[in-house]
């Protein structure tokens, strides 16, 4: 959590004053551990996630003061540190600072950009070119471009000018647009050079292109939103898993990534989607160095590489892998939710690992609960001026927890309301259309027996009704109102305010209750799926038992990024609704970051 300053101009600022930053991947940790990882640049995540609790917002303290510590630290069956609440019986497992401070830089230095040392593992990465001793200019490219090197790491880099002709010395740049319009086209790579007469290596170099492009491109309109006076916001957030192709025969098993985005319901905006994936973490390097300093027998929130998945963490991981299955109703499908979240050591990390799933051999995987803390810290910093944040949250209790811990101190003054919102997936088209139809029906009942209320007031009652009959469920008697009004896309939804501190009047919080959607993230989710077919999901074949292949599917995970930021860009400022919908624009026009849909050369030539 956050305090005097907001995330960005703690990170920003620091190190614009300081030449070095923590260096905490190079030193051996001391030989005393410290009763909980220490706070770093203002970041803390330990802290009670119970907003109806009095420790809410209070941090686990460093040092233990007698009679009046507000958290006991107690050791959990997988050997976590964890803290109890003791005002609320609360348990959860300890993070470590240093890595959410970590991720969140990774996932906020794309929209905030800063120039810095490009290994991962240096003590520089994160410390600006213009930062004083830190670098020593190095010439410049052919290209024109600026060359530094790292005093600390002695890797040279390059730094492209503003202004810079982005094209400049590329190859058959005036396939360009064709390329980019076949590679958001669903269309295969080995058809793409086909149709476009290019090599494989001119293929794989514009991917690049066009994603640093659109990196480049989004961050410049998306620095506008922590400026903008946006009066409310209704964000549905929720992850989706993408499946990486095994590269051997005699390893068959997968690497899954899951990428968390959030979508605003009123304009259909996506504002990132970031997988728990590092490509410039070597896990060779990182492994070592792990051993080295004996982190093995430490707990993982005091570890140098707390956010990594490491072999050891993977093989603990599958020994404990345990999973029950509902029998297919959606309040059973809640309840085993819940239960599958007892049954973790820490019920905050969102990942269920099985002997299918492997890890990936360049690059490093992210514990998942450390990508949804730096996202959230990153949606912080993005709706810094929006007057009201409305989340509604798939139901995970890591998104829950990163939510709340982001957000608290908004949650405690109204300014933010958050939701679990729980859709019944599998219903088939038929089983979708009767439930509506019998939806329609209740609702025509309702209207008879009240002429004098119009369709909202008929509406209102209905909600009104329904969140009077709230289910309890789950073993923190969680209230989950089943919503009286479906649509075809969410023909069975259920919704539990996780932030109700009274502040709404009977009839505001029943159109809060009618306003929770994924509809908005599901549909960007479904359009990723449409659109690559590197993307789009791969067949589950019970021969292979339970492992998974998808012939277009990617072999190397940083490649799933990389389409999914090029399809974002085009999502938020090219494509426009079919139908009637499509005189509204593109998302970006409706939210303000836009005058009009623009083209892909757009994107492909921004400077």
């Amino acid at each position: 959590m956050l305090r005097a300053s907001t995330l960005f101009l703690v990170m920003r600022y620091t190190y614009m004053t300081q030449a070095t930053t923590p260096a905490v991947l190079q030193q051996p940790p001391s030989p005393s551990t410290p009763r909980v990882p220490p706070v770093v640049l203002g970041v803390n995540v330990n802290h009670c996630k119970n907003p109806y609790c009095s420790n809410f917002t209070v941090p686990v303290a460093e040092k233990t003061a007698y009679g009046t510590n507000p958290y006991t630290i107690v050791a959990t069956a997988a050997k976590t540190p964890a803290a109890k609440c003791n005002a609320c019986g609360e348990i959860f497992g300890l993070k470590s600072n240093q890595g959410v401070f970590e991720e969140a830089w990774r996932i906020i230095e794309q929209t905030y950009t800063a120039d810095t040392c490009p290994d991962s593992m240096c003590d520089n990465h994160r410390v600006p070119t213009h930062v004083p001793k830190a670098y020593q200019e190095f010439g410049v490219t052919k290209a024109g471009s600026k060359r530094y090197r790292c005093k600390k790491c002695s890797v040279t880099f390059s730094v492209k000018p503003k202004g810079l002709n982005p094209i400049a010395r590329q190859q058959q740049s005036d396939k360009n647009r064709i390329v980019m319009a076949m590679l958001v086209g669903r269309m295969p790579l080995r058809r793409i050079c086909e149709a476009a007469d290019i090599a494989p290596r001119v293929l794989y170099e514009r991917i690049d292109f066009f994603h640093e492009q659109s990196l480049a491109f989004l961050a410049e309109r998306e620095r506008n939103l922590s400026d903008m006076e946006i009066p409310r916001l209704y964000l549905g957030v929720d992850r989706q898993d993408h499946v990486i192709n095994w590269s051997g025969r005699k390893d068959k098993r997968n690497v899954t990534l899951s990428s968390v985005a959030a979508a605003d319901n009123a304009t259909g905006y996506v504002f990132g989607m970031h997988p728990n994936f590092d490509p410039g973490m070597d896990p060779l390097r990182v492994e070592a160095l792990h051993k080295s300093r004996g982190e093995d027998k430490l707990g993982a929130c005091h570890r140098g590489f707390a956010r990594l998945w490491l072999e050891s963490d993977y093989d603990s991981a599958v020994m404990n892998s345990k999973r029950l299955s509902g029998i297919g109703t959606l309040p059973s499908d809640i309840a085993t939710t819940y239960a599958n979240g007892k049954l973790k050591a820490d019920i905050e990390a969102p990942e269920i690992v099985g002997r299918e799933d492997m890890l990936p051999q360049n690059g490093m995987l992210v514990h998942a609960e450390y990508t949804l803390h730096g996202f959230f810290l990153a949606l912080r910093k993005m709706f810094s001026s929006t007057a009201k944040v409305r989340f509604f949250l798939d139901q995970d209790s890591g998104m829950r927890a990163a939510c709340l811990s982001a957000f608290a101190n908004r949650i405690k003054d109204g300014s933010c309301d958050a939701f679990y919102v729980r859709i019944a997936k599998d219903l088939t088209i038929d089983e979708k259309r009767r439930r509506v139809d019998w939806a329609r029906g209740e609702f025509d009942s309702v209207a008879a027996a009240n002429p004098s209320l119009d369709e909202n007031g008929v509406k209102l009652l209905m909600l009104k009704d329904r969140i009077a009959k709230a289910q309890t469920i789950g073993p923190w008697k969680d209230r989950w109102v089943f919503h009286p009004l479906p649509t075809l896309s969410e023909a069975d939804k259920a919704v539990c305010h996780l932030t109700d501190m009274g502040l709404y009047d009977p009839d505001h919080l029943a159109w809060l209750y009618n306003k929770a959607s994924l509809h908005a993230v599901d549909s960007f989710f479904n359009r990723i799926r449409r659109r690559s077919s590197m993307l789009e999901r791969p067949v589950i074949s019970s021969a292979n038992r339970g492992r998974v292949w998808n012939a277009y599917s990617a072999y190397r995970p940083e490649q799933i990024n990389k389409i999914q930021t090029i399809i974002r860009a085009c999502h938020n400022y090219v494509w426009t609704a079919e139908g009637k919908k499509a005189a509204k624009g593109t998302p970006a026009t409706r939210l303000g970051l836009a005058k009009a849909p623009l083209d892909l050369n757009d994107i492909i030539y921004f400077r």
